[in-house]
């Protein structure tokens, strides 16, 4: 008889999985400069004493509000960190500004960090920032003048009317392409939402066969009315603006006949 041959078993080799040390985030170092604070909405009062005591700043971390001071003899703005006598100093604008040296880091930080105040009363001057909202704010204006300058005269007349309201229907040309790019260089951001809005133009188109007693609007402002024999074309629902139910019913079957009607009838 052949005799069996007894397999030899073999262990495989435990392999270790590397342990990966994710890296804390880390707080941002701060950095020792001179800095400028300028009081908000460009108030430049002689002097301005900013409150410098019983102020209290949330912390997140100890999950509690810890009070502030500002002393100049105390390496720190927490009260419950000082040491010592504390010498309350105070924080005066002048003319509207406050430069602190960069070896004041107390004041800075106290400034910079965790004043209640800051935001609301001062900002702190920050040129990177500043340049940046300046280019799109200068970018956003670019846009708007470039958009009103190559625009068709009948969607001027339409964005112009919600600024003007039916004052744009005795202007000429010349002076609804001058008072556009007026707008348009003056307030950027709703000029631009102006002219992506299809509903503006329709309103302008409502508001018109209006003028022109094509179609009118009743008196309790509920119903618009053809304007030759009185019949009723829409109901203006609850709590909404006519022109604006109007320019929405345009985009019905029903409204869109109408519309077809009406624009024949201004040609």
């Amino acid at each position: 008889m052949a005799k069996k041959s007894k397999t030899q078993e073999v262990e495989a080799p435990v392999v270790e999985t590397p342990v990966v040390k994710t890296q804390k985030p880390t707080k941002p170092k701060w950095e020792i400069k001179d800095r400028v604070y300028n009081l908000k909405s460009n108030k430049k009062p002689i002097s301005y004493m900013l409150k410098s005591s019983n102020i209290y700043w949330f912390d997140e971390e100890k999950g509690y509000e810890r009070e502030l001071k500002y002393c100049e003899n105390q390496r720190t703005p927490f009260v419950d960190e000082m040491k010592g006598d504390q010498r309350l100093a105070h924080v005066v604008f002048r003319n509207g500004t406050l430069f602190v040296e960069k070896e004041k880091t107390v004041l800075q930080k106290l400034l910079s960090l965790y004043h209640p105040h800051r935001g609301n009363i001062y900002t702190e001057h920050k040129p990177v920032e500043e340049a940046a909202n300046q280019i799109e704010i200068l970018e956003l204006e670019a846009d708007a003048i470039l958009a009103a300058r190559d625009m068709e005269i009948d969607m001027a007349e339409a964005i112009l009317r919600v600024e003007k309201g039916s004052e744009v229907s005795k202007m000429s040309s010349k002076e609804l392409k001058r008072d556009l790019l007026l707008f348009a260089r003056n307030n950027p951001v709703l000029f631009l939402e102006l002219a992506t809005d299809d509903n503006v133009q329709l309103r302008n188109f409502g508001i018109k066969a209006t003028e022109l007693g094509i179609i009118k609007l009743s008196s309790d402002q509920r119903n618009f009315l053809w304007g030759s024999n009185d019949r009723k074309l829409m109901n203006v629902p609850f709590d909404e603006h006519p022109y604006s139910a109007l320019a929405a019913w345009f985009k019905t079957d029903e409204g869109m006949e109408i519309y077809a009607n009406i624009e024949k009838q201004l040609k």
